[in-house]
């Protein structure tokens, strides 16, 4: 295992000796981190996480208890993975297929996911995005956009700190909207608004 003195890795863990861990990293009790993989600076796993095989982990990521992060998955920097969240990685899954494919899935920076979320493979959640609690996402989430459901179906979106933008007004190519908290204005493309339901 790749790793450093400042890294916190509890005795009931198992870390791959082929595992890449980054600096003031914290892996806790009984998690699992496969061959491969590559997790980034100041990231927390919490009890009972997995993270697969080849599996990367940008800095600042934060996993809570007992999500599954499987093979195929690519997560940047600041992302919130909540409780339980899984992340599958074959659209045709049978148990004596010995030729299935993984398909990729990609996390952008500072998405959040929300707990019990179920992550269907082969798609993009956008830069900043926030998955409600429960949801089976099925198709790429736009940046910033806030969904939920089953399947998850865009509600509206969201500001960086995590308050949802209100509407100001519609222009040709973008609508623009506004954090009432902090004041942040988002020019939200077109044809992203338009999928709110």
């Amino acid at each position: 295992m790749k790793t450093n003195k400042r890294v916190f890795i509890h005795p009931s863990a198992h870390v791959s000796q082929d595992a890449e861990i980054g600096e003031g990293t914290k892996i806790w009790h009984e998690a699992q981190v496969r061959e491969e993989a590559k997790i980034g600076r100041n990231c927390i796993l919490g009890k009972c996480v997995y993270i697969g095989r080849g599996v990367h982990i940008g800095n600042n990521v934060k996993i809570e208890n007992r999500a599954s992060i499987f093979q195929g998955v690519y997560i940047e920097d600041d992302v919130f993975i909540g409780p339980h969240v899984v992340f599958t990685n074959d659209l045709r899954p049978r148990a004596f297929n010995q030729s299935w494919q993984i398909i990729k899935t990609y996390v952008r920076k500072g998405a959040s996911i929300g707990a019990n979320s179920t992550i269907i493979c082969g798609i993009e959640i956008g830069e900043y995005a926030m998955i409600g609690a429960g949801s089976v996402v099925t198709k790429d989430v736009p940046p910033y956009a806030l969904v939920y459901g089953n399947p998850a179906r865009v509600k509206g979106f969201v500001c960086k700190c995590g308050d949802k933008l209100t509407y100001v007004n519609k222009h040709e190519q973008y609508v623009l909207m506004k954090c009432e908290k902090c004041n942040e204005e988002y020019h939200i493309p077109i044809e992203h608004y338009n999928l709110i339901e």
